[in-house]
C-alpha cells in the first residue's frame, strides 16, 4: 500500500528515476491518440554537402527534434512534414557515401536504415556530380529499400551548363525521380506530393494483402 502522506524527503521519492523525454513523449501521444497508429517515417539519405539537412528543414517546418544515436555522439534528427491531412515522420540520417561504413557517422546511418527499414529511402544526390553518387542509389535498391532520387542543385547545375532528363533517368532506375533546389524552394512541393503519394499508395496496398490473404497462414516477409 502506498503512503498518502509521504513527505519530500522519502526515500521511495527520492530514489524514483526521472522519465526521459521519450517516455514522457510516448505517453502523451497515448494519451492523445490511444493506440495510434505510428506515422510512416521516410529516411534522407546522401553524402555531406549535397543540400540534405537544407531539405530536411524546407520538408519538416516544426516538431523537430535532434538527439545522439545511443552510444555515440552522432547527432541524428527527426521531425514531421504535413501533405494535406498526411502526416509523415522525416528521419535525417548522417552523411554517409555508401552501405560498407568506414567512419562512426556511416556505421550509424546504415543501422538507421537497415535495422528499422523506413517506409521510404530519399537519396539526395548534388546534380553537378550525379553520375559518381549513383553507386550509392544502387546498393539502397539491391538492400531491398524502396528508394525515390532526389536531384538536388539543379539550379547550380545549370549554371554549368549541366541537364539532367529526370524521365529518362527514372525509366532507366525504375524509381521516382525529383528534380530540386531545396535552398531555393524548387520541386519542394513537388517532392512532398510524390512522397504522400507513395505512402497513401502503400497503405492501399497493404490493406489489399491483408484483406486477401487466407487465414491461419503465416507470411514471412523476406
Amino acid at each position: 500500500m502506498s503512503c498518502h502522506h509521504c513527505p519530500k524527503t522519502c526515500p521511495a521519492r527520492i530514489s524514483s528515476p526521472r522519465r526521459s523525454w521519450r517516455d514522457w513523449f510516448g505517453s502523451r501521444r497515448s494519451r492523445d491518440a490511444g493506440r495510434s497508429t505510428p506515422l510512416p517515417t521516410v529516411a534522407l539519405v546522401g553524402s555531406p554537402n549535397v543540400g540534405k539537412s537544407v531539405l530536411f528543414n524546407a520538408l519538416t517546418s516544426r516538431y523537430v527534434t535532434v538527439s545522439n544515436y545511443p552510444g555515440t555522439t552522432v547527432d541524428v534528427s527527426r521531425g514531421q512534414m504535413q501533405v494535406g491531412e498526411t502526416a509523415i515522420a522525416v528521419l535525417d540520417t548522417p552523411g554517409m557515401y555508401s552501405l560498407m561504413p568506414i567512419t562512426e557517422e556511416e556505421r550509424v546511418g546504415r543501422d538507421l536504415l537497415l535495422r528499422t527499414p523506413p517506409d521510404l529511402v530519399i537519396h539526395v544526390v548534388d546534380a553537378k556530380h550525379l553520375g559518381r553518387m549513383l553507386n550509392f542509389t544502387l546498393q539502397l535498391l539491391e538492400a531491398g529499400l524502396p528508394v525515390l532520387l532526389v536531384v538536388n542543385l539543379i539550379d547550380e547545375a545549370y549554371q554549368l551548363g549541366i541537364e539532367i532528363n529526370a524521365d529518362r533517368l527514372q525509366k532507366q532506375l525504375g524509381i521516382p525521380v525529383v528534380l530540386t533546389a531545396a535552398a531555393r524552394n524548387i520541386g519542394v512541393q513537388e517532392l512532398k506530393c510524390k512522397v504522400a503519394d507513395y505512402v497513401e499508395s502503400s497503405r492501399v496496398s497493404s490493406r489489399d494483402r491483408n484483406r486477401d490473404r487466407p487465414d491461419r497462414i503465416s507470411v514471412r516477409k523476406r
